[in-house]
């Protein structure tokens, strides 16, 4: 890894743009009505006349706009936990924030039916913001402090309450089919309409950017970060604000999605180090292609029919969580 560390940032940048692209175009051009690129150009310029517009323009274009920036939000989260808490192990949903804004989801569908889309979405920020408060409650509420090993374990122990709790909303209320079309996981049925959640995932982004600093030098020792002036506590309630949003956001599109924000942070700071102006933007473009990967294939493995997306990233998340907690939480290198 210590070659790929010595290609300019810039470069690595460019390298995996031109990859999320070209992935991007293939998901556009295969499924289960395969599409040429002059239809993909036709409907990007609006043209109506080809056989695959509606589609591609009603089905593939808001899928692919979708899985690439869940897939940013997750990653970037998933670094933003790691480098605040100084635990290897954090993401967003191993440690209860999308069980809770599944949970929160189910609640609004069951008391306030006829509810806006925007108000679920605000759901899904409050029950993402509850489940990490609970999460990180249990974990500092011994004389010990927070552990790796400890923040898992109760991540795990409040994501199956929480959950258990949408399940059973689902069903007491008469609602579990609507409440699973939100939270199964996967991109199928991704709608314009749904991608009024992007502004929010974009305003998270820029924001954990700008601030992209800072966490650097709270990640390597909190008592140097004080020690050159910086406000820790303001800091880390900005970035656990950032990281509400972000794992927000992405259940409000595509429901509970683990492993994510878990893996790409460990793989990008293999090339890029450990600096997070350079771990953030790159986590952004991997998580972005890893998503867009991942529901392609999950559309073409069985074509005509889906494999649900959130199998294929547990197929390779699980043992990527394994080998990381053998590792004892050591980067890879």
């Amino acid at each position: 890894m210590t070659k790929f560390r010595q290609i300019p940032f810039w470069l690595q940048v460019l390298l995996v743009f031109i990859l999320l692209v070209v992935t991007a175009i293939v998901s556009l051009c295969f499924g289960a009505a395969n599409t040429s690129i002059q239809d993909v150009y036709e409907a990007m310029l609006g043209q109506s006349g080809g056989k695959h517009y509606s589609i591609l323009r009603e089905i593939r274009f808001p899928r692919i706009i979708a899985a690439i920036f869940v897939g940013s939000a997750l990653a970037v989260a998933g670094a933003i936990m790691q480098g605040v808490t100084r635990n290897p192990l954090a993401d967003p949903g191993l440690l209860g924030l999308t069980a809770g804004a599944n949970a929160a989801l189910a609640l609004t569908m069951a008391f306030v039916p006829n509810t806006s889309y925007l108000m679920l979405i605000f759901s899904c920020f409050v029950g993402a913001g509850i489940g990490m408060v609970i999460v990180y409650g249990i974990g500092a509420s011994t004389k010990s402090g927070f552990s790796p090993l400890k923040l898992v374990l109760a991540g795990a122990a409040v994501s199956a309450l929480l959950q258990a709790i949408a399940d059973g909303t689902g069903i007491l209320f008469n609602i579990s089919k609507d409440v699973s079309m939100w939270t199964s996981g996967g991109l199928i049925g991704t709608t314009w309409q749904a991608l009024i959640i992007v502004p929010f995932i974009v305003i998270g982004l820029v924001v954990a950017f700008v601030f992209s600093r800072q966490l650097t030098i709270l990640s390597l020792n909190e008592e140097v970060a004080v020690g050159l002036g910086q406000n820790t506590t303001m800091i880390k309630v900005v970035m656990m604000v950032v990281v509400v949003v972000l794992a927000g956001a992405a259940v409000a599109l595509v429901g509970n999605l683990a492993f994510v924000g878990l893996m790409i942070p460990h793989i990008v700071r293999a090339f890029v180090g450990t600096d997070y102006r350079f771990v953030l933007p790159m986590s952004a473009l991997v998580g972005g292609w890893f998503m867009l990967t991942a529901d392609f294939v999950s559309r073409m493995i069985n074509a005509p029919f889906e494999t649900p997306v959130v199998a294929i990233i547990s197929i390779i998340g699980l043992p990527f969580f394994l080998l990381l907690v053998r590792k004892g939480g050591r980067q890879f290198a």
